[in-house]
Parts: C-alpha cells; structure tokens; sequence
C-alpha cells in the first residue's frame, strides 16, 4: 500500500506538478565562462535566485581557466553558450558560422592616470607611456585613437610610447607611476580609481564624440544558431533570466552579499567601485538598433582592418537575436 505524502515534500512536489518545473524537464544552456570573469556575478545571482527555473531553462555554469578556452567548448559543442564581444560573432558569421549575439554589458574601459599627473586631455599624454591591456586591437583603445585624431589632431599611437600586458600588470604599472596612463579592462579600471588614479576619459565620452552610441552593448552572450533554433524561445529565455538579474543587482544592494565572496575586492573602496561601474555598464532592454552595431563595426574595420574583424565591413544580418 503506497504511503499518502505529507509535510514540506509533498507540497514541494505539488509546486514542481502544478508549475511544470522537473529540472529534468527543462533544456539546459551549458555556459562557458572564464572562471574569474566577472560574468560570474551575474550567472551566480541567476542561478541562486532561481531565475533560470523561472524561465523556462537550467543553467550549468562552466569554468574555464582563459578565455580561450571558453571558445573552444562552444565550438566543438562542449558547451551551449559563452561570453564575447559582438565584433567576434559578426566576424564569425561573416566567415560563414552561425554564431548569434544576446545582449549582456556596455561595461567597457577608458583611461586612467596617476592621482598626481598634470594632464587634462589626451594631448597632454604626448611624450609619455601608456599601458594597454587588450593588445594592439583592443577596442577602447581603438576608440580613444579615434577621438584623439578628432579632437586635437593627434596621433596617439606615434605619440606616445605603448606597453602592452596582461591586466594585472598594467593594473601594477599605473598605480605605480611607471606608466604616465593606462587603458584597462572595466574592473581592473574600477580597482585602479578606487586606489587613488583617475579618469582622463571614459570610451563612453570618447564613442559620443564620435558619433556612437554608447549605449550599444559591446558584450553579449554567444551561442550557435542551430542551438538556438532548436530550442525555441530560449535566446529570449536566457535574456529574460539576465535582465531580472541585473535589476536585482542594480536596485538590491544586499544581493550582492552573495557574490562579494568571488568579486576579488580587496577593500571596501573597490567594492564599492567594482559595484558602482558595474551598474553603469548594465544596457537598456531590448533588441541593439542594427544601424547602431553597424555604425560601430564600421570604425572598429577602418581601424583595426581584417585582423580585428575579418570580412565583416558591415554587420552580417542575424548577429542579434531578437530578444523583445
């Protein structure tokens, strides 16, 4: 004779029957993530909020120890989903992959300078060493070229003298003033101004000068077109769950006791920096404006040519997924 369930198990299952919500029923996104990527923040207060249960899917979060790595799950179909900028999927799909973009952050760099240092613009780096995370194509810096060519007809990169290095390292040279600025990714960026350097110019000044828009998001979710296509609705799904999780991030500041723990802050300045830039970087909902993306490939072709994007000139269509 079967035993009648009571209690706190039978209402749990209850719940699973009447909402339809067996983890095992439910399509799995594998994302590959840089095991201390600041992704993590976001995926971890998806995962632990149950965000991805709420809309329809379970996420498994991936480590990987580089970045590259990352990418090369999601080819060879080790995982469902990573993190990359947008460029990289145009250049992918105008290459005849099937790579799409999901909207993820607008958190990109700029340029900082020791507390102490006389310069108010780029021209008064001329003469001086900047460092650079990111290599030679890296799209901040590319940027800042741009503007600085515009503004004060200055050639930045015959200028000055650039270091190129890993983020720690440029993160170690520009608090110490062996570098006279430095162009970090966004948290090292953060870290640094909470240590006392500042901001000569942010790229979002730089992108509105040019005459982008600054508000398209340069990072996105990457997955393969035929994952998604056979899962329908889970691109919208995956973007739903993030969108809920940055506004819990950004209106919530207790929901980020949970992540601290992985954020590497090592006071409370940077804390509170890495949480307030973090913010700043998160995009407007809905779909990128097309023209928007294609205004800015343009720049990134003219000056990065095909080593940064390929053959894409334009933007190849279907590089974003309709998410609204």
């Amino acid at each position: 004779m079967l035993k009648r369930l009571t209690g706190p198990i039978a209402a749990m299952l209850g719940l699973m029957l009447a909402t339809g919500c067996w983890a095992a029923d439910l399509p799995v996104i594998r994302a590959a993530v840089l095991k201390i990527g600041t992704v993590n923040w976001e995926l971890q207060t998806i995962k632990a909020n149950g965000l991805d249960a709420k809309h329809g899917f379970d996420l498994v979060v991936q480590p990987f120890a580089d970045n590259g790595a990352t990418r090369v799950a999601l080819e060879g179909d080790e995982a469902d989903m990573a993190v990359a900028d947008w460029i990289w999927v145009a250049r992918q799909r105008a290459a005849g992959k099937d790579y799409v973009a999901i909207p993820y952050s607008k958190a990109v760099g700029g340029l900082v300078v020791p507390g102490g240092s006389n310069a108010e613009t780029l021209a008064d780096l001329a003469g001086g060493k900047i460092g650079i995370a990111g290599g030679p194509l890296d799209k901040s810096w590319l940027i800042l070229r741009a503007y600085a060519e515009q503004e004060y007809g200055m050639d930045l990169k015959a200028e000055t003298e650039q270091v190129f290095g890993a983020p720690p390292l440029v993160f170690k040279t520009g608090l110490s003033g062996e570098t006279d600025g430095a162009i970090n990714f966004w948290h090292f960026l953060a870290k640094m101004k909470a240590s006392g350097m500042r901001e000569l110019i942010s790229t979002e000044t730089a992108s509105v000068a040019l005459g982008l828009n600054p508000d398209v998001p340069l990072l996105s979710y990457i997955l393969k077109e035929g994952f998604v296509d056979a899962h329908p609705g889970i691109a919208k799904a995956m973007y739903a769950a993030s969108r809920e999780a940055k506004e819990l991030l950004r209106d919530d500041d207790t929901a980020w006791d949970a992540i601290r723990p992985i954020m590497n802050a090592k006071t409370d300045a940077q804390f509170q920096a890495l949480r307030a830039d973090w913010r700043a970087g998160i995009p407007g909902a809905g779909n990128v404006d097309p023209d928007d993306a294609n205004a800015f490939l343009a720049l990134m072709a003219e000056l990065g040519g095909a080593e940064l994007v390929g053959e894409a000139t334009t933007l190849p269509e279907g590089t974003f997924v309709a998410v609204e």
